[in-house]
């Protein structure tokens, strides 16, 4: 199979489903992907424009004695979302009722005592809304938030710092590679934020900070 080029929203664990494996290390680890894991080395992060490349998928083989019935048990990786919700004083929802809206199925829970939704989601879906009830006694009042899946760009980018200050509750402006003043100033209150020198550049120590105020 030809070399993949990714586009916004892939994922390893949707690559895979898309090309039919059940464990997306196959692709990542594949030899002829080196100088890719290499550039990427976390694999939960890919870029727009990365080049993959996708074995053929090898179906496999099992001996087994005719005229009888056999039991084959399929081990498959599990995708999963994670996301910690925050009030506007940067303080986690914890303990609240939520319901997240995929593209094909509804799911509910409460999130943990750090404010964290953690569920099983089908590997190749791309959006969702998550719905939550900071007082599970006032069903009246509700947070929504959009959740583009597998949209989120490496660090080292312009575009992986703005998502990643969008996501913590800064407003960058649009998520785009342009380095406005609106994003320089954004940069500058997350450097105040996190004692950091306030000057407006993403260097080594404000991406560090960025990564584990993230946790991604």
């Amino acid at each position: 199979m030809p070399q993949y080029i990714v586009k916004q929203g892939d994922c390893m664990s949707s690559l895979a489903a898309d090309h039919g494996f059940d464990d997306w290390q196959t692709i990542y680890n594949h030899s002829a992907n080196a100088e890719f894991r290499a550039s990427r080395t976390d694999p939960n992060v890919l870029f727009p424009g990365d080049e993959l490349y996708i074995p053929d998928l090898d179906p496999g083989s099992e001996d087994r004695q005719t005229d009888a019935q056999h039991v084959f048990v399929l081990k498959r990786q599990l995708t999963y979302v994670r996301v910690r919700v925050q009030d506007p004083a940067k303080k986690p929802i914890k303990n609240a009722p939520y319901k997240l809206l995929l593209e094909t199925l509804e799911l509910e829970g409460t999130t943990d005592g750090d404010g964290w939704v953690h569920c099983e989601i089908p590997p190749q879906t791309t959006y969702g809304t998550l719905i939550v009830w900071p007082d599970p006694e006032d069903r009246t009042e509700t947070s929504l938030w959009r959740i583009n899946l597998g949209h989120l760009d490496p660090l080292e980018t312009t575009t992986g710092v703005k998502g990643r200050l969008n996501n913590l509750g800064y407003d960058p402006g649009e998520i785009n590679d342009q380095e406005s003043e609106l994003y320089r100033s954004t940069v500058k209150r997350f450097q105040k934020d996190h004692d950091l020198v306030v000057d407006g550049i993403v260097g080594p120590k404000t991406r560090d900070a960025l990564k584990n105020a993230h946790k991604l």
